[in-house]
């Protein structure tokens, strides 16, 4: 089910600020997908869903291999009957300032901040779409 970016319902916010784990959806090279658990963080206001990894993690690998257009990606989180996609085009971003501010929002949502490591990067998912159910 397809939701309007511009009026997302209450409860499917609140859904992106529950701790849930999420998967992260990304294309190799050849086209075919690679699926990974990760955290997501995800911003309303501005449309954009955050990622925080590693620089050298196959994710990143294959949004850089998209070029500067950024990469078709997905990320999905479920619980019971509920679910939630948002899709969009994904960047890497490496400046320290989106990386902190990525990092801050992972902490609110998942209740705790990860160990600094200077090889961390944030994967910046403009939404273009958001389904879901529940």
């Amino acid at each position: 089910m397809a939701h309007d970016l511009r009026a997302l319902d209450p409860d499917y916010l609140t859904f992106w600020r529950e701790r849930h784990l999420c998967t992260l959806t990304t294309l190799r090279p050849n086209g075919t997908p690679h699926v990974v658990a990760v955290g997501v963080t995800f911003d309303p206001h501005t449309g954009i869903a955050r990622v925080i990894t590693n620089k050298g993690s196959r994710k990143v690998a294959n949004v850089l291999a998209a070029g500067p257009d950024g990469a078709p990606v997905a990320v999905c989180q479920l619980e019971g009957k509920r679910w939630a996609t948002l899709e969009g085009r994904a960047v890497v971003r490496t400046e320290a300032d989106v990386i902190a501010d990525a990092v801050a929002r992972y902490a609110e949502r998942y209740g705790r901040t990860p160990q600094p490591n200077p090889e961390r990067v944030a994967i910046e998912i403009t939404v273009t779409r958001a389904l879901g159910r529940g």
